[in-house]
């Protein structure tokens, strides 16, 4: 039997307020909310592909640097879904039984930390060594998918800020660990076939 944990206890009453105010808002402002906390991420996929096309026309080292930013992310998943299983925190919708603009997740499905905010947190990170103005709209964004978790009853405030934190230093390490082997692996790379990918022709 596996045993999970009540994180409500930690913030419940502040989880509680937001999805209150969620229940009690305009309907448009609560489909949009939930429309971005669904397919919000696609977003930061398209800033990524505009910061490597922008890359491509600054140097094959940026290029690597842009490249690198979904692998980034992936791993920035990864290490979230790793404490996610280690933590085995229920729902706060399974916790509290309240109801919520998202559909309460099955058990076993954890919740801490948010996997939503936690790629967010890594793009935003990565893409701030990639360009500062995308990157700039990521950060802004990333923080508007966090609080949109909370809003739809998908997490409580603790799961979003510790995705956060989880996405926002594993990019970071990784990007600052790349920096070091860029302009090696630029060189390496524009010598083969993937040329075309790291320069503008």
């Amino acid at each position: 039997m596996i045993i999970a944990l009540d994180g409500s206890s930690i913030d419940g009453s502040a989880y509680t307020a937001v999805v209150n105010v969620a229940r009690r808002s305009p309907v448009w402002l609560d489909d949009a909310v939930s429309a971005w906390s669904a397919y919000g991420l696609v977003l930061f996929a398209v800033l990524m592909a505009a910061g490597w096309w922008r890359a491509r026309r600054v140097s094959a080292a940026a290029s690597v640097t842009a490249l690198a930013v979904p692998f980034v992310v992936v791993v920035a998943y990864g290490v979230n879904a790793a404490v996610k299983l280690l933590v085995r925190e229920d729902r706060p919708c399974q916790s509290l039984r309240v109801a919520t603009l998202e559909a309460c997740p099955a058990p076993g499905d954890w919740s801490f930390p948010s996997n939503h905010a936690a790629i967010a947190a890594a793009a935003a990170v990565a893409l701030l060594f990639v360009s500062r103005r995308l990157g700039a709209v990521a950060v802004v964004a990333a923080c508007a998918m966090a609080v949109s978790r909370v809003w739809v009853g998908a997490h409580y405030p603790h799961d979003v800020l510790a995705g956060v934190a989880v996405g926002a230093v594993s990019a970071l390490l990784a990007m600052a660990a790349l920096r070091r082997c860029a302009e090696a692996a630029a060189l390496r790379l524009s010598a083969t076939r993937l040329r075309p990918l790291l320069v503008a022709s």
